[in-house]
C-alpha cells in the first residue's frame, strides 16, 4: 500500500514539478523497508516508461482527470494500470494495494473510482492496447515532438531506437586493465557464477547476463572494475592518451570516463577534470578515491576556461558535452518528459560555446574528442560539420566508413550491440607554420 502511493508521489514530482528521478526517488526510497526498494522503482522507471500510452488508457476509463489536490490520485492509477499491463503482480494485488493506497493521498473517496478503472482496464486491456498502438506517440510512449526529432535524426532505424529507448538497460562493467586482463576478471566472475560476454570492439567492456549488487563484483571496492556502458567506455580508446601529456576531461561529472582515461595511461603529465556543478564533481573525486587514481579536479565553467585556467594548452581535451542525453532515456525514462523542445536549441548553442572555448585551450597537433550520449543530429553530426566548415584549423578524423565529411562523427545507436545512444567525433589542430 504505501509502496504504491509513494510511487505515486515520486511520479508526481517528475512530471508536475519536473524534478528528476534520480534525485527524488532515492529519498524516496529511505522512507520504505529495504525489501521494497526494488519494487518501487519498477514502479517509478516503469510508469514513466510508458507514461503516454497508461495516459492514453486512462483517458479511455476516465470522465475527467483527477486535477487540483487530487493530481496524485492521477498517478496512482497510471502506476496500477502499469502493473496490470506490465508486470507479473497477482491482479488482485495491484487492485488491492492500488485501492488501499488512495487513503495515504487523501483520496478515501475515490476508492471505488480507481476500483473501477482498474476492474475495466483488466477486462479491456486487448481492446485498449491494440487502440493504444494506432497511434506513434501513444504506442512508443514519446512526447510528440521528441518523436519527430528522433525520425528526423535516425530516418531509417528510428522504430528499433524508440523500441531500445523503453528496453531495460543492461548492465556493462568496465575492467580496469591496469590492474588485471579482461579475460583474468571474467573468470573471476564465473568463480562466483557471474556470467559475462566480452564486447568485440571494447577490450575493456563486458556485459553481464544479468545485473547484480557492486558488491558482489570482486575486487570493486578497490577498483578492479567499474559500472559503465560499452559506448561511454570507447571515449578513452578514441582519445588514445599518451605517456607525460596534459590532458583535459571537460564537463568531467560523475568521473566514469576520467578514471578510465588515468586507468589507459598511468604516466601522463596530469589530467584536469572540470565540471560546472560543485556537488556533481564531488563524485569525481569519489570515483577515483575509489579506484586509487588521482586528478586535478577543478569547478568551472567549460565556456569560460579562462576564469580557471592559466597554464599551457592541453595534449587532448575530451569534450563530453552537455546535451540531451537522448541516448540514454532506457536508464533515465524521465528524460522524456523533463526535455523541452526548445532546450534542443539551447544545447545546441552551449555546445558550440564550449566547443569554441576548448578548442582554444588545445595546443597544435592536438586531439579534441567531442563526445554526447545523444542521438539528435543538431548536437552531434550537424554541430561538428558546423564547427568545421568555420575552423580553419580544425581536421575531421573519421572514425568509421560512416563519418565523413558530410555526415562527421560515429553515431551509436541505443541497443546497438546491446549499449547506450552515443556519440564521438575526433578533430586534430592543424599545426600552422
Amino acid at each position: 500500500m504505501k509502496i504504491r502511493a509513494t510511487a505515486a508521489k515520486v511520479i508526481f514530482q517528475v512530471v508536475e514539478q519536473g524534478q528528476s528521478l534520480s534525485a527524488v526517488l532515492p529519498v524516496a526510497q529511505q522512507s520504505i523497508a529495504a525489501k521494497d526498494k526494488a519494487l518501487l522503482q519498477e514502479i517509478c522507471y516503469g510508469t514513466l516508461r510508458w507514461l503516454n500510452r497508461l495516459e492514453f488508457i486512462a483517458d479511455q476509463l476516465l470522465e475527467r482527470q483527477l486535477k487540483g489536490k487530487h493530481r496524485s490520485l492521477h498517478y496512482l492509477i497510471l502506476a496500477g494500470l502499469y502493473q496490470l499491463f506490465y508486470t507479473r503482480v497477482p491482479p488482485h494485488a495491484v487492485l488491492a494495494e492500488t485501492v488501499n493506497a488512495s487513503g495515504l493521498l487523501n483520496g478515501d473517496s475515490f476508492r471505488g473510482l480507481i476500483n473501477g478503472v482498474l476492474r475495466n482496464a483488466q477486462r479491456q486491456q486487448a481492446e485498449l492496447l491494440i487502440a493504444a498502438d494506432k497511434n506513434e506517440a501513444t504506442r512508443f510512449s514519446y512526447p510528440r515532438w521528441l518523436l519527430k526529432k528522433i525520425k528526423q535524426s535516425c530516418q531509417y532505424g528510428y522504430v528499433s531506437v524508440l523500441q531500445a529507448g523503453n528496453a531495460y538497460p543492461p548492465m556493462w562493467l568496465r575492467v580496469n586493465l591496469s590492474k588485471q586482463s579482461r579475460e583474468v576478471y571474467q573468470q573471476q566472475l564465473v568463480s562466483l557464477d557471474i556470467q559475462s560476454t566480452p564486447h568485440p570492439g571494447c577490450a575493456s567492456a563486458l556485459l553481464l547476463d544479468n545485473a547484480c549488487d557492486v558488491n558482489a563484483l570482486p575486487g570493486f571496492a578497490d577498483g578492479a572494475c567499474s559500472v559503465q556502458d560499452a559506448a561511454a567506455q570507447h571515449a578513452a580508446w578514441l582519445l588514445d592518451p599518451q605517456p607525460n601529456e596534459l590532458i583535459l576531461d571537460a564537463c568531467a561529472a560523475p568521473g566514469g570516463k576520467t578514471a578510465h582515461i588515468l586507468e589507459r595511461q598511468p604516466a601522463l603529465k596530469q589530467l584536469v577534470a572540470v565540471d560546472s556543478d560543485a556537488n556533481r564533481l564531488s563524485r569525481v573525486a569519489e570515483n577515483l578515491e575509489r579506484i586509487q587514481l588521482e586528478a586535478t579536479l577543478i569547478h568551472g565553467d567549460a565556456s569560460k576556461p579562462e576564469q580557471w585556467w592559466n597554464g599551457p594548452q592541453f595534449d587532448r581535451i575530451l569534450l563530453d558535452a552537455p546535451c540531451s542525453a537522448t541516448g540514454v532515456i532506457r536508464r533515465h525514462p524521465d528524460i522524456k518528459w523533463l526535455r523541452r523542445a526548445e532546450d534542443i536549441t539551447e544545447l545546441a548553442r552551449l555546445q558550440r560555446d564550449i566547443l569554441d572555448a576548448m578548442w582554444q585551450q588545445l595546443k597544435p597537433g592536438g586531439t579534441l574528442l567531442y563526445a554526447t550520449c545523444s542521438i539528435l543530429s543538431e548536437e552531434n553530426s550537424l554541430q561538428i560539420k558546423s564547427f568545421l566548415e568555420k575552423t580553419a584549423d580544425a581536421i575531421h578524423v573519421p572514425l568509421n566508413a560512416q563519418d565523413t565529411a558530410e555526415q562527421p562523427g560515429w553515431q551509436i545507436f541505443p541497443g546497438e550491440q546491446q549499449m547506450d545512444g552515443f556519440f564521438y567525433a575526433k578533430l586534430i589542430k592543424r599545426v600552422t607554420a
